[in-house]
């Protein structure tokens, strides 16, 4: 379906320094395929998607979309971003015009659609991203994840071959990416090409036919998911894709900041959209330190470790100078025991030199 051959695209400053975002790019992409590009910030990913329905003209090599090279001089730019939909980081959306007259506009204008046809038409879209009864709002009264969804329906309203999704989460609320990654997955069921730059490594690895890993201005690794997010062959690769994150906590007394502990929990947790892991968390952390640990005794820590490779999260705890594991002490009180235990998939424990370690998996 699309052919690009040495892609590249340098950009000159305005004092005349010039710097090459893209260098060589190179890939086929077919009918159907899904292809979540990942990678570093500052390595092409969302330049390539401009480039390739020439928001932002390459400067250097071919695109060819189903045989006809679009760099070619008079190739027509309206085809092109018709059969070419894009959806944005930002949404776009005309704020003047309700919700059913952002998706006709373009229907009627370009494709000369009647009106009647276009609205009707309009709110099957709309009923398909769930946004039929914000039909006649205006985009001020909607969530960022309700004007992505609109966004979504008014680029389908062009009938695309093949949708661009810019990082369509990343200007939305952590807890509103759910639904407009969940739009997504059903286009990807349905068939539609598309083409997503994401920072949402699970939902890269779920929905995606093919990833590629975009590093130094190239295509750097390019695979299935499987082998990608599982067997990564380069260097590169493997360590984006190993990432771990932490947070670390100390608490050395029973007067801790017990509610700028949580704050920073909540942040971490959202920050990498661990919304189903953070509840737990915090009961486990609160009735081990509340209950099962006199935090006036002994100084302690505690670790969350986040893989963003298969989306697991361990918390350690360790007790300075405990040599025993307060979970089954004779002391140990039965109830709260039997809630961290409950709300944590998987308990290990092993005493270490300095101290008792638990280490809870969720």
């Amino acid at each position: 379906m699309i052919s690009v051959r040495h892609l590249s695209k340098t950009y000159t400053t305005p004092t005349g320094e010039s710097f090459q975002v893209l260098k060589d790019v190179n890939c086929d992409i077919d009918k159907g395929e899904v292809i979540s590009i990942i990678g570093p910030s500052g390595t092409g990913k969302s330049t390539f998607l401009r480039a390739l329905n020439l928001l932002d003209p390459p400067t250097g090599g071919e695109i060819l979309v189903d045989g006809e090279n679009i760099l070619e001089k008079g190739y027509p730019m309206n085809r092109l971003r018709q059969r070419m939909g894009m959806v944005f980081q930002s949404f776009n959306l005309f704020d003047h015009l309700t919700i059913l007259q952002n998706v006709t506009l373009a229907p009627i204008k370009l494709l000369k659609k009647s009106k009647q046809d276009a609205e009707a038409e309009a709110i099957q879209l709309l009923r398909k991203v769930g946004m039929a009864e914000k039909a006649n709002v205006y985009p001020a009264s909607l969530s960022g994840g309700q004007k992505q969804r609109v966004a979504i329906a008014r680029c389908l309203a062009m009938h695309p071959e093949i949708i661009l999704f810019d990082e369509p989460t990343s200007a939305l609320d952590p807890t509103m990416v759910g639904e407009v990654l969940s739009v997504i997955r059903q286009l990807a069921k349905e068939g539609m090409t598309m083409l997503i730059v994401t920072h949402e490594m699970k939902f890269a690895k779920d929905v995606s036919s093919r990833i590629f890993f975009m590093n130094k201005g190239i295509i750097y690794e390019d695979g299935t998911p499987e082998q990608i997010f599982d067997h990564p062959q380069r260097e590169d690769t493997q360590t984006f894709i190993h990432r771990i994150r932490s947070l670390r906590l100390d608490v050395t007394g029973a007067d801790y900041d017990m509610y700028g502990f949580f704050t920073e929990v909540d942040l971490f947790c959202t920050k990498y959209a661990l919304y189903d892991k953070c509840e737990p968390v915090k009961h486990v952390i609160e009735e081990m330190l509340n209950t099962l640990i006199a935090t006036n005794e002994r100084p302690l820590n505690v670790e969350l470790v986040f893989s963003e490779m298969d989306y697991s999260l361990n918390m350690n705890i360790t007790i300075r100078g405990m040599h025993e594991s307060p979970l089954s002490r004779k002391l140990a009180d039965e109830i709260a025991v039997s809630i961290v235990r409950g709300m944590s998939k998987s308990v290990t424990e092993e005493d270490q030199p300095d101290g008792f370690k638990i280490v809870f998996g969720f």
